[in-house]
């Protein structure tokens, strides 16, 4: 199988550390020869692990695009709003392309990059990483073989994780839906995604309930400073205190949370960055607007429905889900990658201790960008899991949620948001 050749464009935790380390992993799969990121200390942390040229080192996308780079593809890894352009830019110039989820949080945008895709004849692979993963890949198994007989409905619980919400949605770069995108739309497609994949069927109509309750200036437990290290008293009976998530929780530094307040991530550096860095921010005193809990009610084409809920406050950041169905039931923790199976003829339980390979998404990560490699090793021929024509659907679900919370809930019909598309 070829090289495949790669630029990347955002140099940031996906695009380093789940896609940079892949090509680090598989040297003789995947070669980045340029970058482009507008932070100076990340571009040439990158370039130097991976060896890019001077020429080939850019801090802006426009950059790197303008120039006739000898890739096969490019590789879309640039803030939400960010996306639309390049992706489209790079598909022009012939280029395949991976884009980080959500493709982009315009439906207008969503419709035009399926459209370019088409007539480019290039690969635009979508990010949604749980199509691969063994957990929901076996689930669907189970139901494809008509182990639960007739499917009926899907229970589904994303818990974000209280450190994980703090982090990214509160005090992060995820914490404002005018600058990034919603928050079921930023977290959550991923989980709108699959859920479709499952049901295997289009999405009739969508509602939604949420909002912002608890991270707000109203709930502050008194007066509180602007950032954690400036003397709060409080700091011993709060979960958000920032010094203790990043020097204390064994998931700052596995999920490289600590990269993001700063690349030095001895404790000096990192108290450092937090004295006035947005990361020690007290999460009652940011500007963040995303909600901390959402729920949405799907029907189905085929009369399945699905609950699905996403919530801030939980110890773990775990996907929960319940497939019940007219002769069995499933139930699964993808963290734990366990699945017990539930006959209801035959009074039997299975259950099944899911192998993965390691890595993010419960080993997804990896599956997707081999996938991914090996679809442009065999010049595009052959099932993209993840297509943009795949991934439309979900985005157009997350985005009718939206509407349909900030109008009390009511339904939105697929069909009709579509066309407005």
């Amino acid at each position: 199988m070829k090289t495949v050749t790669a630029v990347i464009l955002g140099a940031g935790q996906r695009g380093a550390d789940v896609y940079g380390a892949y090509a680090l992993r598989f040297p003789n799969e995947l070669k980045i020869i340029a970058v482009a990121e507008p932070s100076e200390e990340r571009r040439n942390r990158f370039a130097t692990l991976h060896r890019i040229s001077a020429e080939n080192r850019f801090s802006s996308w426009e950059g790197a695009l303008e120039k006739d780079l000898r890739a096969d593809c490019v590789m879309v890894c640039t803030q939400d709003q960010m996306h639309y352009m390049p992706v489209m830019k790079a598909l022009e110039k012939g280029y395949h392309v991976l884009c980080e989820k959500p493709m982009s949080p315009d439906r207008h945008e969503l419709a035009a990059m399926g459209r370019a895709a088409e007539k480019s004849g290039r690969i635009l692979s979508i990010c949604h990483v749980l199509r691969y993963s063994p957990f929901f890949m076996k689930i669907r198994e189970l139901i494809d073989t008509g182990a639960i007989g007739q499917l009926i409905s899907i229970q589904h619980i994303e818990s974000v994780g209280y450190w994980h919400m703090a982090h990214s949605f509160v005090r992060g770069n995820w914490r404002s839906k005018k600058e990034t995108s919603p928050m079921i739309l930023a977290k959550c497609c991923h989980d709108l995604d699959i859920l479709s994949w499952l049901v295997n069927a289009p999405c009739r109509s969508v509602s939604s309930f949420g909002s912002l309750t608890h991270f707000t200036s109203a709930n502050a437990p008194g007066r509180v400073p602007d950032h954690c290290l400036d003397g709060c008293m409080y700091r011993g009976d709060c979960p958000y205190y920032a010094p203790r998530f990043y020097l204390e929780h064994p998931r700052a530094v596995s999920d490289g949370f600590t990269h993001a307040v700063c690349p030095d991530d001895s404790p000096q550096a990192l108290l450092e960055a937090l004295k006035s860095g947005p990361y020690g921010r007290c999460v009652y005193h940011c500007d963040n607007d995303v909600v901390d809990h959402q729920v949405v009610n799907i029907l189905f084409e085929n009369d399945v429905t699905v609950s699905m809920e996403m919530c801030a406050f939980t110890a773990d950041c775990e996907r929960v889900i319940n497939v019940m169905g007219s002769k069995g039931q499933i139930r699964g923790n993808m963290e734990e990658n366990k699945i017990i199976y539930d006959d209801f003829a035959k009074g039997h339980r299975v259950v099944y201790d899911i192998h993965t390979s390691g890595g993010g998404h419960g080993g997804s990560d990896v599956d997707m960008m081999r996938d991914f490699v090996s679809l442009i090793a065999q010049g595009g021929n052959g099932n993209n899991k993840s297509s943009a024509d795949a991934s439309v659907e979900s985005h157009l679900m997350a985005l009718a949620a939206e509407e349909s919370r900030l109008n009390n809930g009511q339904p939105v019909s697929i069909a009709s948001f579509r066309e407005a598309s």
